[in-house]
């Protein structure tokens, strides 16, 4: 294979399928974010007069082609091309001769793919952060619709104390509102720009990395070049535990809707295009999307170990090692975002049963209620707690099954409003507009 930096030596196929890997094919995730980084790139090359204006429409127009062709699906990675970068210069010297060969000056391999990633990350830390607010979303309307409807708590999976179907939307709404935090701060980890690191020590251009920052819409720069590319592997690591955060939810919420839907709770419905029958029982319903949706987050709570595998032991500098990353790293975003899809669709069409608490079974949750009161009328909770107790054994114990909690964030106080509250104020922190607004003018420049 002849690579557009191929010198003399010429690899063996063995060689190159090895070293290659899965390069082609997970750089079709990262193809159009290859193509706006060179367009910026360009762009700050014209004003420190390594490309004429002339040079930089032609450039441009052809890069926008590209990136068309993407967005069409209609752009491959040849067979023969190593990867991302070389096949857009290549299509570039095509079309342009020697036009196409300048797009490099000032770049290395390691800075271009280090702003693909950051730029992939972007969006796709845009998508969840929507999905996972249409969630929360879900869960705050649910828990604002089922706020009075009872049902048994559990602590080591014994009936414990009342709480409501209030209480368990919601909790697992405030809950996202800190995975987005998370997510926020691996958001800024990740909006600032590597360009013109090059290979991790600069470049002798007097590249303007002020222009390509604010041109792609970043927040600031990887100022030291050497951290520029340290924060390789770094920047997919923090992500990952971000996105965990977020799967670690999920799949809690998963298992207790699943636990929730059996006979032997009966506290909720899940919607029957959502569960699976039995190839010989036909009474089964099983609940098999959240079920998936508990393996593949729970799959995804890997991820953070596996990139830390691969390169907590790497000094300062590029090495290859980083990208195997790619291949546990970027299909992971798409799964994510699947269960995320699934979770909202589900919260919403789940029925809740509001009659639970009729079955005599669950009538010790309100022994706390019945020790409280008596402790209200003046007798030592020690004492309270014990005369109870001897109720319950005796078979004496009578439930009040009126509850009435009035602090913060109990069942009559859900306090969702302050929930509510707290995940805007963190969506409004990512400032997405800027992103957003950066890019689509350099594709309309």
């Amino acid at each position: 294979m002849d690579n557009i930096w191929t010198k003399s030596v010429h690899m063996t196929r063995e060689i190159e399928k090895f070293t290659i890997g899965r390069d082609r094919e997970m750089d079709m995730y990262l193809a159009k974010y290859d193509v706006l980084g060179s367009m910026a790139h360009i762009t700050m090359l014209e004003t420190i007069d390594l490309l004429t204006e002339t040079e930089l429409q032609q450039l441009l127009t052809e890069l926008k082609a590209i990136y068309r062709e993407i967005e069409e699906g209609k752009f491959e990675i040849e067979e023969g091309v190593e990867d991302v970068h070389s096949q857009v210069e290549l299509m570039l010297t095509r079309r342009l001769g020697d036009t196409g060969k300048k797009i490099h000056s000032g770049r290395s391999r390691n800075d271009q793919v280090l702003l693909d990633l950051k730029l992939f990350i972007r969006d796709q830390l845009h998508d969840i952060a929507t999905l996972t607010k249409g969630l929360f979303d879900e869960l705050i309307q649910q828990s604002n619709r089922y706020k009075d409807v009872l049902m048994p708590g559990y602590t080591h999976l014994q009936v414990a104390m009342p709480s409501s179907f209030g209480l368990w939307f919601g909790a697992y709404a405030e809950s996202l509102v800190d995975d987005m935090q998370y997510l926020l701060a691996a958001w800024k980890i990740t909006n600032r720009n590597p360009l013109g690191s090059a290979a991790g020590y600069g470049s002798s251009f007097p590249l303007n990395r002020q222009m390509t920052t604010d041109l792609l819409g970043f927040d600031s720069m990887d100022y030291n070049v050497v951290y520029a590319q340290m924060g390789r592997g770094k920047t997919e690591r923090n992500v990952a535990f971000s996105m965990a955060s977020i799967a670690g939810t999920v799949a809690k919420l998963a298992f207790d809707a699943c636990m929730f839907n059996s006979q032997n709770f009966g506290f909720v419905k899940l919607p029957d295009d959502c569960t699976t029958g039995s190839s010989i029982m036909p009474h089964k319903k099983n609940p098999d999307v959240f079920e998936l949706t508990r393996a593949k987050c729970n799959k995804l709570q890997a991820l953070p170990q596996t990139i830390m595998m691969i390169m907590n032991n790497l000094p300062s500098g590029y090495f290859r090692d980083l990208q195997i990353i790619k291949e546990a790293f970027l299909p992971a975003f798409d799964e994510l975002k699947d269960c995320l899809v699934m979770a909202a669709y589900i919260i919403n069409k789940m029925k809740v049963n509001e009659h639970i608490l009729d079955n005599p079974i669950y009538d010790p949750i309100f022994s706390v209620e019945e020790v409280n009161r008596l402790a209200r009328e003046g007798i030592p909770f020690r004492d309270a707690y014990k005369k109870v107790g001897l109720d319950i054994e005796a078979g004496n114990f009578k439930p009040n099954k009126s509850i009435c909690h009035t602090h913060e964030g109990s069942a009559g106080n859900l306090c969702n409003g302050k929930i509510q509250a707290l995940m805007d104020n963190v969506m409004a922190d990512f400032q997405f507009d800027k992103m957003d607004n950066a890019i689509q003018s350099l594709l309309c420049c």
